[in-house]
């Protein structure tokens, strides 16, 4: 669909009409973006690209840069909020690169866009072990590098061994250790995007592995089913301490904003409960971080990426 006369950003018409005859892949404007997301919270999208292979990614960065327009990436759609105002510029789908590619000594070559819990079953049977620990955690493979995603003592810097990235220049592959991996973070370079992910995994039985998911599987039930659409743990876990038990202990187990709800059973999920917007989240996250430093001295960080604009009065 053409863009909007009234359309508030950079983007035009003339190049919509540019990037959807160079591109091989979806290209559609005004695109609401809360389906994209497992909070179902989010505005539109000005421009909404979903390439069909890391040469098309990489022609659609060298396009942007090359008419200024600013960009955000969204993989599974959880550990994310967008603002209610939605995005200026455009938003990058990776779901098409989902190629999976198996090597000899339990190397793993994963395309960005692959979904972890597909990827983590099929290295399990095949034998490979080193992300069963990570069975339940939602998005796709490129989304858990870039977050360092984990569980307990397990996370995706124990299994990356190299990285491809994409960029308008084109790509380049950057060993592990340039990524400097910590407590659920990367330092991917700017202007870059994670394409596809060199793992080292170890041999192991599938059976064993298996098993282990679907008990990993049944704890996360059990401990994070909150009954309504949320985007995982809110908040980081402090050092020596659990997020959820300060947010309990500071009595905001069930409080709200509008439809926006701490959940009454994992205080660190915050759930929609039907039309909830994101500044009902952020202002309910502002609540919950508040009463918790009030009364600990300790400053909640989110875990969740906010990127959009608020929502014009």
């Amino acid at each position: 669909m053409p863009i909007t006369a009234g359309c508030r950003l950079p983007v035009t018409n003339r190049i919509f009409d540019i990037l959807k005859g160079a591109l091989r892949g979806q290209v559609l404007a005004d695109e609401p973006l809360a389906p994209h997301t497992t909070w179902h919270i989010g505005g539109p999208a000005d421009l909404f690209l979903r390439p069909l292979d890391s040469a098309d990614l990489v022609l659609t960065l060298s396009l942007l840069q090359a008419y200024r327009l600013p960009w955000e990436i969204v993989g599974g759609g959880s550990n994310l909020l967008v603002r209610d105002g939605g995005v200026r510029g455009a938003v990058l789908h990776l779901g098409h690169l989902d190629k999976v590619e198996f090597g000899d000594h339990g190397l793993v070559w994963a395309g960005a866009g692959v979904p972890l819990m597909a990827l983590i079953r099929q290295t399990a049977e095949r034998g490979l072990g080193g992300l069963e620990g990570l069975a339940g955690i939602p998005g796709t493979l490129g989304g858990a590098v870039a977050m360092n995603a984990g569980a307990g003592a397990r996370d995706m810097a124990s299994v990356v061994r190299s990285v491809l990235l994409a960029g308008a220049e084109g790509s380049q592959e950057w060993p592990a250790a340039q990524l400097s991996f910590g407590y659920r973070r990367s330092e991917l370079p700017p202007g870059r995007v994670i394409t596809e992910v060199l793992l080292q995994l170890q041999p192991a039985e599938p059976a064993e592995l298996l098993e282990e998911i679907a008990g990993r599987l049944q704890h996360r039930h059990r401990a994070q089913g909150v009954g309504g659409p949320n985007a995982g743990s809110v908040f980081k876990n402090p050092p020596g301490e659990s997020a959820w038990r300060l947010i309990d202990r500071a009595g905001m187990r069930g409080a709200a904003v509008g439809q926006a709800q701490v959940s009454e059973h994992h205080c660190n999920f915050i759930i929609n409960r039907g039309g909830a917007t994101a500044e009902e989240v952020l202002a309910l996250i502002g609540r919950v971080r508040d009463e918790v430093e009030g009364q600990t001295g300790i400053r909640l960080e989110t875990e969740v990426r906010i990127f959009g604009q608020p929502k014009a009065n």
